[in-house]
């Protein structure tokens, strides 16, 4: 089969264990730390196209805006890079700490990582709430970012670690949600304090400090995993959390093969560079290209700068603002769906069905705007039914992506790397995320003064790339458990090559010897 999947029976054990509240409860606290992460993704665009907000800091750009003619090109009305480094400066902070945050999550502890991002994006938002000068605005994004590049590193490692396998897909992604949570808070709130004049995009920025003390309160209550306590060496420990968690004391063969993941792990002295070695290039594809593609699919533009691309085709200054809403509550109630049937579906048909639903809908923005705009950029006026049938495309494009790439981007990255690995490679994941994300977010208002309507179809390229990349490369890991995920790998037809014939879970401790001894 094209995808190489692999089903729950061939996958290996079928460790026992229920999905108890205990657990529910603990995944429902670490994801959470989403919140921050969501938080910022819909409140920067929201601010940016409050006039209090830019008669402050970018002063330019409202008398532009103040000033422009029908005839203007309104495709460039928001093109400033300083006002666009405002938002994606924290995405090059979140690069740098979600590396340092892989050796905190190892030595330290997953937990540990989280309150630090909590800390750090206090700090951020407080920065930002008080800034009277743009440097303080930069400043402040830097910590956010911070914040943000630990709570992602840990957070979907600690949430795969702790639940157990037949649930870890829908357990992972409640990340996701409190992602999309977060959005709709925030776009909620940038419409609430609009209407505040001066004082509004103030009460924005400074209320990030909430989920940022939800992130340090929940770390601190949360258990350690079992897998952070054996490979910091507390077995008795992480044997009463592990039976605690499952709900069963027959726990005896998943703690084994935790101990042996360990073991494989002590191996590995030095994890960036062994994460280059051959047996874990598979997961380093993907480690890689899932991140990059996640944002490629074009929906950080359309959270970044929903209520600016809403006010940039004519729509009034509350009206984007509701129209943003609108998109966070359609993204949020999504993502439910994703959560229902990744265990039953899994993660290749969600990642291919949402793959076509968002390339039909770039297709169809594009060519509204484009017979609507042209490529001089002077709309006229905007009658209703025009502009519902861009908000409704825009609703069905933010759901395809709120039940595929949108959590799974998140949980596959976070579930197929073995322990020796899974720090540094979560990281590289958070990092490549970031990097797009800074990308993105820095060019979209270039993009969209330079190519007009085709920035869509651009993105809608790149949609088609990535879904032959996941219908050839990507195995199906629903229900298998995390130390047995080498299986779907050895099984696949393009990536069994890259593994020696072993048993699984002791494949990477025997692959550990043999690099070993032949040193």
């Amino acid at each position: 089969m094209a995808g190489g999947v692999i089903t729950p029976a061939t996958a290996g054990k079928d460790y026992p264990g229920n999905l108890t509240c205990s657990v529910f409860i603990t995944c429902i606290i670490a994801a959470t730390g989403g919140l921050i992460f969501g938080y910022d993704l819909g409140i920067s665009g929201g601010v940016i196209s409050m006039d209090a907000f830019l008669k402050k800091f970018f002063p330019y750009i409202y008398e532009n805006q103040a000033s422009m003619k029908q005839s203007d090109n309104q495709y460039c009305e928001f093109n400033n890079q300083i006002l666009t480094l405002f938002t994606s400066s924290l995405y090059v902070a979140a690069l740098f700490s979600s590396l340092c945050a892989s050796t905190i999550t190892r030595v330290m502890g997953r937990r540990a990582s989280m309150f630090f991002g909590g800390l750090l994006f206090a700090a951020g938002s407080l920065f930002n709430g008080f800034a009277s000068k743009v440097w303080m605005l930069i400043v402040g994004r830097l910590f956010l970012g911070f914040g943000i590049g630990c709570a992602n590193q840990a957070v979907p490692i600690y949430l795969s670690e702790v639940a157990p396998y037949r649930y870890r897909g829908a357990l992972n992604q409640f990340f996701q949600l409190s992602i999309t949570i977060g959005i709709l808070v925030a776009n909620l709130l940038n419409y609430i304090f609009a209407k505040f004049g001066d004082f509004g995009w103030r009460l924005s920025l400074g209320g990030a400090v909430v989920p940022a003390l939800i992130i340090m309160l929940g770390s601190c209550i949360l258990p350690e995993t079992p897998n952070s306590l054996i490979e910091r060496g507390h077995f008795d420990e992480a044997k009463r959390k592990l039976i605690k968690l499952r709900g069963v004391s027959a726990v005896d063969d998943e703690f084994n093969d935790l101990i042996a993941a360990s073991e494989a792990s002590k191996l590995v002295e030095h994890p960036w560079v062994n994460i280059a070695q051959r047996k874990y290039r598979p997961q380093l594809v993907m480690a890689i290209c899932i991140p990059m593609f996640q944002q490629l699919t074009g929906m950080n533009m359309i959270v970044f700068y929903a209520p600016v691309l809403f006010k940039t085709i004519g729509f009034g200054a509350q009206a984007s603002l509701m129209s943003a809403l609108i998109t966070g509550v359609v993204n949020a109630l999504s993502t439910f769906v994703s959560i229902f049937t990744v265990d039953k579906l899994g993660r290749r048909t969600l990642y291919l069905e949402g793959s076509i639903q968002l390339l039909i809908c770039q297709i169809v923005v594009a060519i509204a705007i484009g017979a609507k705009f042209g490529f001089g950029g002077n709309p006229g006026e905007l009658p209703m039914w025009y502009a519902v049938v861009v908000v409704v495309v825009i609703c069905i494009f933010v759901a395809g992506f709120a039940w595929s790439w949108g959590p799974l981007s998140w949980l596959v990255p976070s579930e197929i790397f073995p322990l020796e690995v899974r720090s540094a490679a979560q990281s590289i994941t958070v990092s490549v995320n970031m990097i797009f994300t800074f990308a993105i977010a820095q060019v979209f208002t270039l993009l969209l003064c330079k190519l007009r309507f085709f920035m869509f179809l651009l993105f809608a390229l790149f949609i088609v790339i990535m879904t032959i990349f996941i219908y050839y490369l990507l195995p199906e890991t629903k229900g298998v458990p995390i130390e047995e995920m080498i299986t779907v790998w050895k099984n696949h037809p393009v990536w069994k090559h890259y593994f020696d014939q072993c048993s699984a879970p002791a494949c990477s401790l025997q692959m550990g010897n043999k690099d070993k001894d032949s040193v």
